[in-house]
Formats: C-alpha cells, sequence, structure tokens
C-alpha cells in the first residue's frame, strides 16, 4: 500500500470537488510532506490526530474557488524509485510548480534540495 500515491490521489479529489477538508491515514512521511506542502501555501492547515491515526489537512483556494493545488503527478512508484542528482533536478512548470524530494536531510522542494546541494528520491511533482 502506497501512502503518498493515496493521499496525493485524495488531494486531488477533493480539490476537483471543492471540499474544505480531508482525511488521511497517519505516517510519518504523510506527515511531513504536508508539513512541507503547508510552508510552501499549498494547504492551509494540517492537523494531527495520532489517537484516531488520521491526518487532517484543510484545503487552501485562491480566487473565485480556485484551488490551489492543480496538478499532482507521483513520479517515484514501489515498482520503480526514481533517484535525483543535484544536476537532475529540473524546473517544474517554468518555476511555477514544485518537485518533492526525500533526501538525506529530510523532506524538501527540488529549490531547497538545489541550494543545500543535496539529491534524493523524487516523490512527486505539484503545481
Amino acid at each position: 500500500m502506497d501512502n503518498i500515491a493515496n493521499m496525493i490521489t485524495a488531494i486531488r479529489n477533493a480539490g476537483a470537488i471543492s471540499k474544505e477538508k480531508i482525511e488521511v491515514p497517519y505516517s510519518k512521511m504523510s506527515l511531513n510532506v504536508l508539513s512541507l506542502l503547508k510552508e510552501e501555501g499549498y494547504i492551509k492547515a494540517v492537523h494531527d490526530k495520532k489517537d484516531e491515526y488520521k491526518i487532517e489537512v484543510v484545503l487552501e483556494y485562491g480566487n473565485k474557488g480556485i484551488p490551489k493545488i492543480q496538478e499532482l503527478k507521483r513520479i517515484s512508484k514501489p515498482g520503480r524509485r526514481v533517484y535525483y542528482k543535484i544536476t537532475d533536478i529540473k524546473k517544474v512548470k517554468n518555476g511555477y510548480g514544485n518537485v518533492v524530494l526525500s533526501t538525506p536531510q529530510g523532506i524538501m522542494t527540488g529549490r531547497t534540495a538545489r541550494s543545500k546541494n543535496t539529491g534524493g528520491e523524487a516523490l512527486f511533482e505539484i503545481f
């Protein structure tokens, strides 16, 4: 079972129907990724419900109810892991999007990974 793919699908589907909140299964990896998305301004809030093994995610919407997260694309999958060196990290959508990486220094965006001169496993692209 791929927790990251399930979380991405839940966020994508909730944005398509303009849902305000969703709940995803709890995992440390999911919590770290969602915290990063909150710092980057893609989602409004993350509430940890450890006792219920869930994470509540409040989605962010812009003008006219358009979701901040337009597109999510999973890169690395359980059957095929994709790793990026520092030279492989490219801009997503001409700099308007981000790639989320799992690096030895933690979960970070491609911009941060380039500035810290580190590579890692490419989890997904977000726009």
